[in-house]
């Protein structure tokens, strides 16, 4: 427990770099940044000054800093005057849908990476083994944008089985609870909507979820592979073990280590949005936010996302770290 303490310890001047990063993207743009966010508006200079005044532009670059980091520490992230809100109620309010989507494209993946893996290492130099090896080629250079679009093209344009759009019919009204739609509907009762909300989720979780299940196949299958020739695999087998036991028990955990480190870093990108996905499905989540905000020039919105994507990989890093020493207790943190 120490040795986490000392890492949650040693992640703060980082998140402080991020924080003082994420404020500099926004005073080092070239140009004047009101006028950037202001655009082609017809505003008159008064009306520039005072928007200068109140992003706090008019002040020294240090004393704009401390504020800034006075604001962040505070849970005020800046004002958007694009959606005349907070940005960190911008946030809040979108981060659940991509949250939610994080979670069933993980599943997907893992339902689908970890058996493909385990078969192919386990059938290493095989027919199947090279087909699964063709096939995961052909995934990791396939864009997750591009399988979407066929994805729609199949399942919503050919076949009319699956939504193309949004989180839940627009007729279907749920009380927003906690900001996760699938919850809200069970709250609600309301297993009719549940279901609705879950076909939803089908093709934009699929469409990540099956593209990231390649990349985590091949890592699982090169790990296995490697893992199943080591000496304490081969006296498990002379111990008598089942074969399920000594695969499962013995392989697998010591060759799940570097899948780990694969899906951390997938996770950390897709809680930050995976913005091109979200905008073709049209998926109120992080990524389709900032994607709005970078056309309409909001850039504290910018700004604020910048700086959450970069803590969430320093966040999962260090759960990724914890989550070695349980898999491989010789592994120090």
């Amino acid at each position: 427990m120490s040795k986490v303490i000392k890492r949650l310890v040693a992640a703060v001047p980082v998140s402080l770099g991020v924080a003082i990063v994420a404020f500099l993207f926004l005073r080092f743009l070239p140009g004047d940044p009101v006028e950037i966010m202001l655009g082609d508006t017809n505003v008159t200079q008064q009306q520039v000054e005072q928007l200068r005044s109140e992003m706090n532009l008019d002040r020294p670059l240090l004393e704009q800093l401390g504020l800034f980091l006075a604001g962040v520490a505070g849970g005020d992230l800046g004002y958007s005057i694009v959606k005349n809100q907070p940005v960190a109620r911008l946030i809040l309010d979108t981060l659940p849908a991509t949250i939610e989507l994080t979670f069933f494209t993980i599943l997907v993946a893992i339902a689908i990476a970890l058996p493909v893996g385990i078969v192919s290492a386990l059938k290493a130099g095989s027919w199947l083994d090279r087909l699964v090896l063709g096939t995961t080629l052909v995934g990791v250079s396939m864009p997750a944008f591009w399988f979407g679009l066929l994805l729609i093209l199949l399942f919503s344009v050919e076949l009319g089985v699956l939504p193309t759009s949004g989180r839940i019919p627009a007729a279907v009204l749920v009380p927003d609870r906690t900001g996760f739609m699938l919850i809200d509907t069970l709250l609600a009762g309301d297993l009719r909507a549940f279901g609705a909300a879950l076909r939803h989720l089908v093709l934009p979780s699929l469409t990540l979820g099956v593209v990231f299940a390649v990349v985590l196949a091949r890592v699982v299958r090169s790990s296995m592979v490697e893992v199943m020739g080591r000496d304490y695999v081969t006296t498990a087998r002379s111990k008598g073990l089942p074969e399920r036991v000594v695969v499962i028990k013995h392989a697998l955990r010591n060759a799940l280590i570097p899948a780990l480190t694969v899906t951390g870093l997938q996770i950390g990108e897709l809680l930050g949005g995976n913005m091109i996905v979200e905008t073709i499905f049209s998926w109120p989540g992080l990524g389709r936010l900032v994607v709005s905000s970078i056309f309409a020039r909001d850039y504290v919105v910018v700004q604020a996302a910048v700086m959450l994507y970069a803590l969430t990989y320093v966040a999962v890093n260090l759960v990724v770290d914890v989550l070695y020493t349980y898999l491989n207790p010789r592994i120090a943190l």
